[in-house]
């Protein structure tokens, strides 16, 4: 009960997800939805702070510069200019060739159709893959950052939580596990459990990841809700 009670207040507290904010509407599956994210997840995936992030997506947005398409007909001047008018500065030269080759690459592979990316990936390690062949600078983070929304929603996105979640997960005792795969299958088995309506396991998976980005890792144990749960303090 304890725990069930912890995973409410997770994710009615912390478990806003990231597309969501963004007023991405990730369950209708539709392509352009699922680009937009794809397009957030980059700017979230570098060591740039999610103010700066979505401030950023914003200024996309504004321009309606949120297809391939788009990108690849801004170019590479006008997107470092977006880039810069979102606070991106730090990144706007290396991101902009980013993005202007994942817009070529998907396009001239998928006719710029991420869920056509998605039917062709063989499983879920073959659709990371995938993602990551888009583009030099799609890595790791940015793919679990993408893949992590559309649990639930592409059947072959299930990527292993982040260190940052598994630090989470462990600080308030879901999980012993440092592995990737059994932190996930305590998690998963934890909010099976907690049978919680409403809600899906990315809430929580994203609840526990806000909680270390935001508070732990800030060390704002004093302002924390979630003290009492702490292990590690």
């Amino acid at each position: 009960m304890e725990k069930t009670k912890l995973i409410n207040l997770l994710v009615q507290e912390l478990g806003k997800l990231y597309s969501s904010l963004l007023g991405i509407n990730l369950a209708s599956c539709r392509s352009h939805e699922i680009f937009k994210w794809f397009l957030a997840s980059i700017l979230f995936g570098a060591r740039i702070s999610e103010l700066i992030a979505i401030r950023t997506y914003k200024e996309f947005e504004k321009r309606n510069i949120l297809s391939p398409e788009k990108i690849v007909e801004t170019g590479w001047d006008h997107l470092v200019t977006v880039l810069d008018e979102g606070g991106y500065i730090r990144y706007d030269f290396k991101t902009a060739t980013k993005l202007l080759e994942v817009a070529r690459n998907l396009l001239k592979q998928y006719r710029g159709d991420l869920n056509i990316l998605h039917l062709k990936a063989e499983n879920a390690h073959d659709l990371e893959k995938k993602l990551m062949n888009l583009g030099k600078g799609i890595g790791q983070v940015t793919v679990a950052i993408f893949l992590r929304e559309l649990r639930g929603i592409w059947e072959k996105a299930d990527p292993l939580p982040t260190t940052l979640t598994i630090d989470s997960a462990r600080r308030l005792g879901f999980t012993k596990e440092n592995s990737g795969k059994q932190v996930l299958r305590d998690l998963k088995s934890a909010w099976n459990k907690s049978n919680l309506k409403g809600k899906d396991f990315p809430h929580f998976e994203t609840a526990l990841l806000r909680l270390e980005k935001n508070w732990c890792r800030k060390k704002k144990c004093r302002q924390c809700s979630f003290s009492s749960w702490c292990q590690k303090q």
